[in-house]
């Protein structure tokens, strides 16, 4: 059935999924930071690091995908028209990104020229050309305090192509979205997990694409294996012991293997995770803290979503900050937990107190 008549309102799954997906981005990273040392406990049995590290890498992997999937099921099989839909969407994304790579960069620039021995040990010359060079390699994402906003020039041009994913989907039903996805699983088990050429070119239905269409077809489906509880933690649990036991035999003493962010695995990891968040409620928990709309719970689940984009963008600089001060100083378990909450604690009630100052709400980050 044809979705353009369904009217979207504010709900709850979306922000709990988005509060999510931050998380597990952050989590993600910290493995990035510091858990590749962690190979060398891979044995028989692992170690409790080797452990962690295995969770943050694979399970923790699937915040981009949640939110690539929350664009295509809050933006899809609506009536808009183009123009107004990239006047608000792209200075929303390109606004705290210009805003946080300029003071971020420059923070950087400022310190070192005070302190040239310090952790920024970036400038061989500190003259125009160098600095330039560190600027241009902070938007790009080429330096280890912005390696993440490689999400912004992926996702502008997720944003870009939508209008015609969306002009297709309101004049088609979902199983039309259905052969869409079929192919984009093909895609996403010979090119990103068993790493073989497919015969047909398939290059249209492959990588974040698919994401989108995915997030839209959970949202508006009918089926019963999509919208039943108990299927999407069987799928969810399912995909999840797949990535960490092949994790597992993959790995090496010397190199921690990770699947491709398209793997058909994480595709559908993320499937059980979203429908999961869709249907919790079958499961009929009657907890005040979750059913309550002024509970803290829910107020921080909304806050945290409200600054998703703008944690995202400053996280990395918070995490590495965070990484010098404690690395060495902690147990490598305790300091996985310690860098995931420090970073996201500081990044968000950063984001808040900068929220509340007058015309700066909409450079930052905040929805």
């Amino acid at each position: 059935m044809s979705v353009k008549n369904k009217k979207s309102k504010r709900i709850f799954y979306f922000d709990a999924l988005r509060a999510l997906a931050i998380i597990t981005v952050i989590m993600f990273h910290v493995y990035l930071r510091i858990g590749k040392g962690a190979s060398v406990g891979w044995g028989m049995p692992p170690s409790p690091g080797w452990i962690a590290t295995d969770l943050l890498a694979t399970i923790a992997r699937c915040g981009v995908a949640i939110f690539l999937m929350l664009s295509g099921a809050l933006s899809l099989g609506r009536v808009w028209d183009i123009k107004p839909f990239l006047q608000k969407r792209l200075p929303r994304i390109a606004m705290p990104f210009v805003f946080w790579t300029v003071v971020l960069a420059s923070l950087i620039v400022l310190v070192y020229y005070f302190h040239p021995f310090s952790m920024f040990n970036y400038f061989h010359t500190f003259d125009f050309n160098t600095i330039s060079t560190f600027f241009y390699n902070a938007f790009m994402g080429d330096t280890v305090w912005f390696t993440p906003y490689w999400f912004f020039w992926m996702i502008l041009g997720t944003y870009l192509i939508m209008p015609v994913l969306n002009k297709w989907l309101l004049h088609a039903d979902l199983k039309e979205a259905e052969y869409f996805l079929v192919i984009w699983l093909v895609t996403c088990l010979f090119s990103y997990t068993i790493n073989f050429d497919f015969p047909v070119n398939l290059k249209y239905f492959t990588g974040p694409i698919g994401l989108v269409v995915l997030g839209y077809y959970l949202r508006h489906t009918d089926r019963k294996i999509f919208n039943n509880i108990y299927y999407a933690i069987a799928i969810f649990l399912a995909s999840a012991i797949a990535l960490v036991g092949l994790s597992y035999m993959f790995s090496t003493p010397s190199e921690f293997y990770v699947f491709e962010r398209y793997s058909i695995l994480f595709a559908f990891e993320v499937t059980g995770i979203f429908c999961i968040f869709k249907n919790f409620g079958q499961l009929n928990i009657n907890w005040k803290f979750l059913s309550n709309p002024d509970s803290i719970f829910r107020k921080s689940v909304f806050s945290i979503a409200k600054y998703s984009y703008g944690i995202y963008l400053t996280h990395q600089f918070v995490m590495n900050f965070l990484v010098i001060f404690l690395v060495g100083h902690v147990r490598y378990t305790f300091l996985i937990v310690i860098l995931v909450i420090l970073t996201l604690v500081i990044s968000w009630g950063g984001l808040a107190i900068l929220n509340r100052v007058p015309y700066l709400n909409q450079w930052i980050g905040a929805k």
